[in-house]
């Protein structure tokens, strides 16, 4: 059974498509006009293990502000078509990433609800051009449209990028794990029945 979706979002502000494979390993074509964050999703896709091609152009002379919401809102739609039923999967992962001075804990439940919750407090506003405030936005789209939970919390860091990058890290590998086919699981892995 293939699982890979692909998804194109165009608006006034931007125009984004996103081949995903929950099965791949970590192939990754990145261009969004933001160059941080292009580094961010490769950073994403490799960690996870999915092959990952986003094509994005925003409004980047405005900032970069609705090209990583909008992203993270399409990448998020990828995943929960690339899900299908969600049965077999594994649902729930977590894990912690150490980047130098900086550990960060992503924790998923595949739950059919999308909410995101973020403790991220970054030293600085920027990395190079990067609002880093944008990090958080991408996480809350990404888990609203992909309809899961996600908790992403930093638990030591003092330098921005790597914070940001241990977090785009960690939330990588807990979605490889929560998305993995268990094959002790039987149909969709809730009491309910449904996800």
């Amino acid at each position: 059974m293939s699982r890979t979706a692909e998804v194109s979002r165009k608006t006034g502000e931007t125009d984004i498509q996103i081949k995903l494979d929950l099965d791949g390993s970590g192939v990754c074509d990145i261009d969004t006009g933001v160059p941080f964050f292009d580094h961010m999703l490769n950073a994403f896709g490799r960690h996870g293990q999915f092959d990952l091609t986003v094509h994005a152009v925003g409004d980047v002379e405005v900032d970069a502000h609705h090209t990583v919401e909008d992203t993270g809102i399409v990448l998020g739609e990828a995943f929960c078509q690339a899900l299908g039923d969600k049965a077999g999967i594994t649902r729930f992962a977590d894990s912690t990433i150490p980047m130098d001075e900086t550990l960060v804990m992503a924790a998923v439940d595949i739950s059919g609800r999308g909410q995101a919750y973020c403790d991220l407090p970054l030293p600085t506003e920027r990395v190079g051009s990067f609002d880093t405030e944008l990090a958080v936005e991408f996480f809350y789209a990404f888990a609203r449209d992909a309809k899961l939970t996600l908790r992403v919390r930093e638990l030591a860091g003092e330098n921005s990028h790597h914070i940001i990058e241990a977090a785009f890290k960690a939330t990588g590998r807990a979605m490889r794990f929560a998305c993995e086919m268990d094959p002790r699981v039987k149909g969709v892995p809730s009491t309910k029945g449904t996800l």
